[in-house]
C-alpha cells in the first residue's frame, strides 16, 4: 500500500521518534500495522524525513537500507528506540536492560561502517549524506538528555511518540489538526449522544 509520507507522519518532532511511528496502532496488537512492511517506504520514508527534519539536521539526505541485514538492523533498531522511550515515558526513567539493548544495536549499526560517516550529533551536524540507521542512532542519542526526556509524550489518541517542544510543555496531541481534532468531535458526538439519552 502506498503511504502519503507527509507532515503528519513525522509528528514525532525528531528522526527517533519518527521512525517509531512507522509502526501505528501499537497499542492494539490487531489492528497494528507496519508502515516498513514495503521495504520501498523505508527508502520514501528516508528522503521525506531529509525534508521533514532539516530542523533538526539542517541539509542532509539518508540513505536507506541496500540489503536485508540493513534492512534488518533498521527494525531491530525502530523497536529499541520504541521500546526504551516509550518505557521511560511511562515509568519517568530508562530501563538498564531497554538502554543496554539499544546501545548494542546502536554499536553494531554503526560500528560496521566502512564508509567512515561524520556521526556528529544533531543540530551541529552537516552531513551530506547518512544511513537513515545512523541517523536513528543519533536522533536518539539526542534524546537521552534528561531535559529532553521529560518533553517526550505519548499522543493519547494514536498512541504515537512525540517531543513536546512547547515553551510550557503544554501540547496535548502529536498532532493537533489530526488527533486533536478526532478526539474534539469524539467528546462532541459522545456529548449529544448523552444529551440524546436522557
Amino acid at each position: 500500500m502506498y503511504i502519503d509520507w507527509n507532515s503528519h507522519r513525522f509528528s514525532g518532532g525528531v528522526l527517533a521518534l519518527d521512525l517509531a511511528n512507522t509502526v501505528i496502532f501499537r497499542q492494539t496488537p490487531e489492528r497494528a500495522q507496519d508502515r516498513f512492511a514495503n521495504s520501498m517506504e523505508v527508502a520514501r520514508f528516508a528522503s521525506a524525513a531529509a525534508n521533514f527534519r532539516s530542523g533538526e539536521w539542517g541539509h542532509i539526505e539518508f540513505s536507506p537500507p541496500q540489503s536485508l541485514t540493513e534492512h534488518s538492523t533498521l527494525i531491530e533498531l525502530r523497536e529499541a528506540i520504541n521500546k526504551l522511550f516509550r518505557t521511560a515515558v511511562l515509568e519517568e526513567r530508562f530501563k538498564a536492560r531497554h538502554l543496554s539493548n539499544f546501545l548494542q544495536l546502536a554499536s553494531g549499526a554503526i560500528g560496521g561502517d566502512e564508509n567512515e560517516q561524520d556521526l556528529t550529533l544533531p543540530p551541529f551536524a552537516r552531513h551530506r549524506e547518512l544511513s537513515l540507521s545512523a541517523g536513528a542512532v543519533l536522533s536518539a542519542l539526542n534524546l537521552l538528555d534528561p531535559g529532553k526526556l521529560s518533553r517526550i509524550k505519548i499522543c493519547p489518541n494514536c498512541h504515537w511518540l512525540y517531543l513536546d517542544e512547547s515553551r510550557n510543555r503544554s501540547r496535548r496531541w502529536c498532532d493537533m489538526t489530526v488527533c486533536g481534532n478526532r478526539a474534539k468531535a469524539k467528546r462532541h458526538y459522545d456529548r449529544k449522544g448523552r444529551e440524546h439519552g436522557q
